[in-house]
């Protein structure tokens, strides 16, 4: 097989890699709390991973009937790719199917049910109008205890996302800082090599000078060492 339907293997393979992660991190939630900002983000992962995974196998189908085109391929390779691909498509909407009963036994346990079953109608019977009255305060309370825990959970989650933009934005003010305290010192450090390299320059100049001052008494002494020994010799 040549690289178009190398592409499309590897393409899958990694499609088949994102299912098992899928179906892991669903195994995974089982050991999760009910509820709770943990439980939102890893249900929320796991959302983003099956939509992703969608786009994957859209993408799959979309070139496979291209493949023959672009590189050969017998009719039973073709056929045997097309079972694959269903196949993974199926595990694909039973992972989704599974995510929704997850929320929704989520939603059951905030909420409560909607009860309409045997045990529900068999709390009315031989109830009086007040006892109605009274039944369907209890319900109301019930519904009203669910959705204080929702609130509560939206609450955690907001100071959750509270405390990590604090978090961040005293990381952006630390940077800045360090950007400032970086740009101070550059500067400082650029005066210091200005001022040492003229400090240098005058160094080297003293030195020349000095050195021609005893070149000029060296030579005086050596005339004034000529003029003597001509003289008294």
């Amino acid at each position: 097989m040549g690289s178009a339907s190398d592409s499309w293997l590897r393409e899958f393979s990694e499609a088949a890699k994102l299912a098992d992660d899928i179906t892991a991190r669903i195994s995974e939630r089982n050991s999760l709390p009910a509820s709770g900002p943990d439980t939102q983000r890893h249900l929320s992962a796991i959302r983003r991973k099956i939509t992703i995974l969608g786009t994957r196998l859209d993408s799959l189908e979309s070139l496979l009937p291209k493949l023959p085109s672009k590189q050969p391929i017998t009719e039973k390779e073709m056929l045997k790719r097309q079972d694959m691909l269903v196949n993974l498509r199926s595990k694909s909407n039973q992972m989704a199917s599974a995510l929704s009963m997850s929320n929704a036994a989520n939603r059951e346990y905030l909420l409560g049910k909607d009860k309409k079953t045997a045990d529900d109608i068999s709390r009315t019977v031989g109830l009086d109008n007040h006892g109605h009255v009274g039944l369907q305060r209890q319900i109301m309370k019930e519904q009203d205890e669910g959705l204080e825990k929702l609130e509560e959970t939206v609450i955690s989650t907001k100071h959750i996302a509270l405390a990590v933009n604090e978090e961040l934005d005293l990381h952006t003010r630390l940077l800045d800082n360090l950007d400032q305290h970086v740009d101070s010192t550059d500067s400082r450090l650029q005066r210091v090599q200005k001022k040492l390299a003229f400090l240098n320059k005058r160094t080297k100049g003293g030195c020349s000078c000095m050195c021609l001052l005893l070149a000029v008494v060296g030579i005086v002494i050596l005339i004034v060492v000529i003029w003597a020994l001509i003289k008294y010799l």
